[in-house]
């Protein structure tokens, strides 16, 4: 009977402790302590250097849950299985040992010592850097990770292989496989008739291309032709890479896995190979090509008359740059430019209209810089929106709304068909109210009504501050405050665009969901929709990717700006202050446009600061000095560490005479 009574209890023991896997990411910090984030829980798990069981940073996990959360508090888990790396390459020094040698890896995370044999050094010796590939995960027994060397990195190579790392570090390979090159290369660029025949066909339109000075892969061209009623035919015709790219296949999985593009100040990690990307769907001057469309009937008010989508077939007949159209538009001179300007006309009214119904306009400035051969920093360039960009832009932004409400009106078996919405949310209070108040400050004034009255008092400031000293810190804090877009099936509409549809189809060539769009859009129009149980999943992913390549683009830009810093050690240049923390702030300099962190250690010897958020400043407790986000003062580069991508500054009370 107590036997019985025992088997019972034991039964009822194990499930009450049962916990299913629970699937997250992991983010390992310096110290070595993992956190998993998994959707549906609040707070990350925490999981101890000893419970990783060799999974690495941004690996996805599955964890068992070994301690309860009490109230506020993380729970506890153990990693019991790797469901898949984010990197399988590692850029490391050779340890040579006695038949056998390591890879000693240079990162902030806690990263195991790779075991490679000799036999796969590829001629590596003691002290190279080289880029290795992991062959065997396996780390049972006290075993190392074993890999195998790639490439050996030269002296020279070291910023190069910095570039490397940074996609490494996003989880981005730095090279196809095989097997995806292959199936590029097996692909045929002859156009066969029979296509041709299934399409609208363009090629005696006048069409053209405008992208910047160093593009390869031209994805988009418009069409221009003037109707008899008066009014305009644009064609936005966007590369049709979806014929090329077999669902499914190795290159469709490994162009699914990336996601995106990355682009890096002096490279392009591409989502697809060059073969395609470059040759075969770009739209290349005087050459056919075919192209999934949007056309469109316009009136000379930017009045949608008729809208025609479908696959096509394109000969381009020129290939701008912007700095071409821009020349052309303001001169009213030039290659087709009758039709140029009248295109811009267009683009000016749809870009009031887009505005006049709430879209945000948010200016920007994008930081380039001038490389040398060697692809080293020897100068800053500001790159500003112009109307040459806007003429794009904005019959991009039209054929995405266009194709995202023709999606939306469809439905299969009385459901909406799954799609890749791009979304953007209303703004967080949490986030609006102080930059409400902050803006206060500076005589502007915000209805929070509703998201509308939101978006016309954003606008008004953004006219308000223009040519102000504090321009540049509102923006930037306004642009804070938005909720960052994203992809997924439950459409909420575009609140920065002010669209209530929207959608990426523009740009196939360097995005998977502009192919996921085009897929399901051709479905449709063939009359043969499937419902797609894992868009929503296709759809974060995608979203991971897009953000983990934002952060590879800010991290090679960090790094070039240290890189070309480390010129100007010792010298003295007035900054901005753009943005504050506890521990300091941070400068960029009105020069160069580079950044760096004046920290509240190095102002010690002249009082003791205090951060005070609601104000974005930092301030003095004895002396009332105030450091604020936008304001402008001295400061001397004082280091410069391309390991850590991190600029410091020392704070000038005044700057040194100038000779």
């Amino acid at each position: 009977m107590g036997r019985k009574n025992a088997k019972k209890q034991a039964k009822r023991k194990d499930k009450k402790t049962f916990v299913p896997f629970i699937k997250g990411v992991l983010d390992i910090s310096r110290s070595g302590m993992g956190y998993v984030v998994a959707e549906g829980i609040d707070l990350d798990i925490m999981v101890r250097p000893g419970d990783l069981n060799g999974a690495l940073h941004g690996d996805l996990v599955a964890v068992a849950i070994k301690e309860r959360s009490s109230a506020g508090k993380r729970m506890k888990g153990v990693v019991r299985e790797v469901l898949k790396r984010k990197r399988s390459e590692f850029i490391g020094k050779i340890e040579m040992g006695k038949g056998f040698a390591f890879l000693l890896i240079e990162t902030d995370k806690p990263v195991p010592d790779f075991f490679i044999p000799f036999h796969a050094l590829q001629g590596a010796q003691q002290g190279d850097r080289v880029l290795a590939k992991v062959t065997d995960w396996s780390m049972q027994d006290n075993k190392r990770p074993q890999a195998a060397v790639v490439a050996i990195l030269k002296e020279e190579d070291m910023h190069d292989a910095a570039m490397r790392e940074i996609l490494l570090e996003s989880g981005f390979p730095l090279h196809f496989s095989d097997e995806a090159l292959e199936e590029s290369l097996r692909i045929s660029s002859h156009i066969d008739q029979n296509e041709i025949g299934k399409r609208k066909d363009f090629r005696d339109k006048l069409t053209f291309t405008i992208d910047p000075i160093d593009a390869k892969d031209f994805d988009d061209a418009i069409s221009f032709e003037r109707l008899q009623n008066g009014h305009i035919q644009i064609g936005i015709h966007i590369a049709d890479v979806g014929h090329y790219l077999e669902e499914g296949s190795c290159l469709d999985k490994e162009a699914y896995q990336r996601a995106t593009s990355v682009y890096l100040p002096d490279r392009v990690s591409p989502m697809l190979p060059e073969n395609i990307s470059n040759v075969l769907c770009s739209l290349r001057p005087n050459e056919d090509k075919l192209t999934f469309s949007v056309v469109v009937e316009m009136s000379s008010s930017a009045k949608v008359h008729s809208i025609w989508i479908g696959k096509t077939v394109i000969h381009s007949n020129h290939r701008f740059t912007y700095e071409e159209v821009q020349a052309i538009l303001e001169e009213k001179e030039g290659y087709y430019a009758t039709e140029l300007v009248e295109l811009n006309q267009l683009a000016q009214q749809l870009r009031k209209l887009r505005i006049a119904n709430g879209a945000i306009n948010f200016s920007s400035q994008e930081v380039r810089f001038k490389l040398n051969e060697k692809g080293d920093p020897v100068g800053v360039m500001i790159k500003e929106s112009k109307e040459a960009h806007q003429l794009i832009e904005e019959f991009m932004l039209l054929a995405n709304r266009l194709v995202a409400e023709h999606i939306s009106s469809a439905s299969l078996n009385g459901k909406p068909i799954p799609f890749p919405y791009r979304i953007h949310d209303d703004p967080d209070e949490d986030r609006l109210i102080p930059f409400m108040e902050f803006a206060r400050k500076f005589g502007h004034s915000f209805d929070r009504s509703s998201p509308a009255t939101i978006a016309s008092s954003f606008n008004q400031l953004l006219l308000d501050v223009k040519g102000r000293p504090e321009q540049h810190v509102l923006e930037q804090l306004g642009i804070r405050t938005m909720a960052k877009a994203r992809y997924t099936a439950e459409n909420v509409g575009h609140y920065g665009l002010g669209f209530e549809h929207y959608c990426h189809f523009t740009s196939p060539i360097r995005r998977y969901p502009d192919i996921l769009v085009h897929r399901t859009i051709f479905s449709l129009l063939e009359g043969h929709s499937t419902i797609d149980k894992k868009m929503e999943e296709k759809c974060k992913h995608s979203s991971d990717r897009e953000r983990a390549a934002m952060e590879a683009e800010r991290s090679a830009i960090k790094y070039k700006q240290v890189q070309y810093m480390k010129n100007f050690l010792g010298e003295e240049f007035e900054g901005v202050i753009s943005g504050v923390a506890h521990f300091g702030f941070w400068v960029e300099t009105v020069e160069h446009k580079c950044e760096g962190l004046v920290s509240v250690q190095s102002l010690s010897d002249f009082d003791d600061f205090r951060l005070i958020e609601s104000d974005y400043c930092l301030v003095g407790m004895r002396s009332g000095r105030k450091f604020r986000m936008g304001d402008k003062l001295w400061i001397k580069v004082i280091a410069a560490n391309l390991t850590k991508r991190q600029l410091d500054f020392e704070w000038m009370i005044k700057p040194a005479k100038k000779n």
